[in-house]
């Protein structure tokens, strides 16, 4: 064992590239890359969402995220509207054809889900889970090197 394989970010990157490269080509097929199954699963969990949080729940950086958002749009998956509270706000829907490709989608994101966590109980995987949701956050002190000083 060399010493890429005790480094943490290696083994991150090497586990999330293998499901995600595989998850992208097996999705191909149906007209959906990752990024566009990012957007339908966030949409599927609360629809209606604003350009902003979709970019922060996505971890899709917000001008590639608005270049995706209009290809979605032209081929019917996305509806962007004016916010009912703040006509100001615009807001992404799923559209028929989105709702349709989330419902094949899904049973294909569990199956990888349920993959990578072989042989993991679920206590395991829910700590497995709150651990990257962690290490996640605590990247913010990397963009905020003075955060919690003084």
């Amino acid at each position: 064992m060399g010493p890429l394989d005790t480094y943490l970010p290696y083994l991150l990157n090497r586990a999330g590239t293998r499901i995600a490269t595989a998850f992208g080509e097996e999705v191909r097929p149906l007209g959906a890359t990752l990024q566009i199954w990012r957007v339908l699963a966030a949409l599927h969990e609360r629809d209606g969402r604003r350009m902003g949080d979709l970019a922060q729940t996505t971890s899709i950086e917000m001008s590639t995220l608005t270049r995706l958002v209009d290809s979605m749009e032209k081929k019917d998956l996305v509806a962007r509207r004016r916010d009912p509270e703040d006509a100001r706000v615009v807001v992404l829907h799923a559209a028929t054809a989105g709702r349709r490709l989330t419902q094949r989608l899904l049973p294909i994101a569990e199956r990888y889900e349920k993959v990578a966590l072989q042989g993991i109980g679920p206590k395991e995987a829910e700590q497995l889970k709150a651990a990257l949701r962690r290490l996640y956050a605590n990247m913010d002190g990397l963009a905020n090197p003075r955060k919690g000083r003084g």
